[in-house]
């Protein structure tokens, strides 16, 4: 396992552009001083010493010992020891609509990256429980088994985009089994299915899914992610200029939320309906309820031990540092002297 300790101080590496783009502006204007005093031809025998390219190496190496320090201080760490440790916690499935209508721009940026950012958030404050993705448009898949690494949820979940399930449509009740499928199969009731999706449902009987989860102990919640008066489905071109999508007789497709469909499928699965909007996603909302329910003990391997790596990316800076301090900006008289290739015949 790696990771960072101190990863606020990866922010620094957004300075060395900035650094680059300073030392270009510095030799542009060093270039334009010497060219006001004359022909470059012309002054450049009477500056024996003057040298293009170490100023360049200098920089070179002053920008990466402070690439390699900004490492050092963020402290990159292994992990080097597993521990067996017992915690309580929820299971919580996230089945996340991937269709074409979640790009909708009725709640902004759009309802796919609206919900993916709260996704986010939550995640962010999971501590015992166990997470799962799913996503579905006309098919469902899982993105991401159950598990209590939340930095592969986090990764798992930046993936996620229209593209990822190949056939277009919204079966939800197709999303529900397959989620279900993905609980630990233990008779427990602590699992939870939260479904975010615009309910535009056309595949299946959602409804009877979710009854059917619920005799497996499964609560079935859903998230609207739309306004009602719904918007149309931008489409983008090669040169990124925006039309809408239309249908067969050349008309807009305007794609409005379900609420019925979605208040009748959380009925169904004994759970909560919440509607998103430009304000909130209701998502903490969800979370907060299922914080409610009994949570099992269950083992997880953590590690429990890190080594720290600072000391490599130190010891680079610092050689940096010195090859920096050592260059010349000028050439050596006395090196400039010395050519291994002249001999006398």
């Amino acid at each position: 396992m790696f990771r960072f300790e101190h990863p606020e101080f990866l922010y620094g590496l957004f300075l060395l552009p900035v650094l680059l783009i300073f030392f270009w502006f510095a030799g542009n204007k060093r270039r334009k001083s010497l060219a006001r005093l004359g022909e470059l031809q012309i002054i450049e025998p009477l500056m024996p010493t003057l040298s293009y390219i170490r100023p360049k190496i200098k920089n070179f190496f002053l920008i990466l010992a402070f690439g390699f320090l900004f490492l050092a201080l963020a402290n990159p760490q292994v992990g080097s020891k597993l521990e067996t440790v017992k915690r309580k916690g929820v299971e919580i499935m996230i089945a996340i609509d991937v269709s074409n209508s979640m790009l909708a721009e009725d709640i902004k940026p759009n309802r796919l990256e609206r919900a993916k950012r709260a996704i986010s958030q939550l995640i962010k404050k999971l501590r015992n429980d166990k997470i799962g993705l799913v996503v579905f448009a006309g098919d469902a898949y899982i993105q991401l088994p159950i598990t209590t690494d939340y930095a592969a949820a986090r990764m798992f979940l930046e993936s996620v985009n229209t593209n990822i399930v190949p056939v277009q449509g919204t079966a939800i009740g197709k999303a529900i089994e397959i989620s279900t499928e993905s609980f630990t199969s233990d008779e427990t009731k602590n699992k939870a299915l939260i479904i975010i999706t615009d309910g535009e449902n056309h595949e299946d009987d959602a409804v009877e899914t979710a009854s059917k989860a619920v005799e497996q102990g499964i609560i079935v919640h859903t998230i609207g992610m739309g306004l009602p008066q719904g918007a149309p489905i931008p489409v983008y071109n090669r040169n990124g200029q925006q039309d809408f999508r239309k249908d067969n007789s050349g008309n807009i497709v305007v794609t409005k939320l379900n609420e019925n469909m979605l208040q009748s499928i959380s009925a169904a699965g004994s759970g909560m309906y919440v509607r998103a909007n430009n304000a909130q996603t209701g998502l903490e909302t969800l979370y907060d309820k299922i914080n409610e329910m009994d949570k099992e003990e269950f083992e997880s391997k953590v590690f429990a031990d890190y080594e720290d790596r600072f000391q490599i990316f130190a010891l680079l800076a610092l050689v940096c540092l010195l090859l920096e301090f050592v260059i010349l900006p000028r050439k050596n008289k006395v090196l400039s002297k010395i050519d291994l290739f002249r001999f006398k015949v």
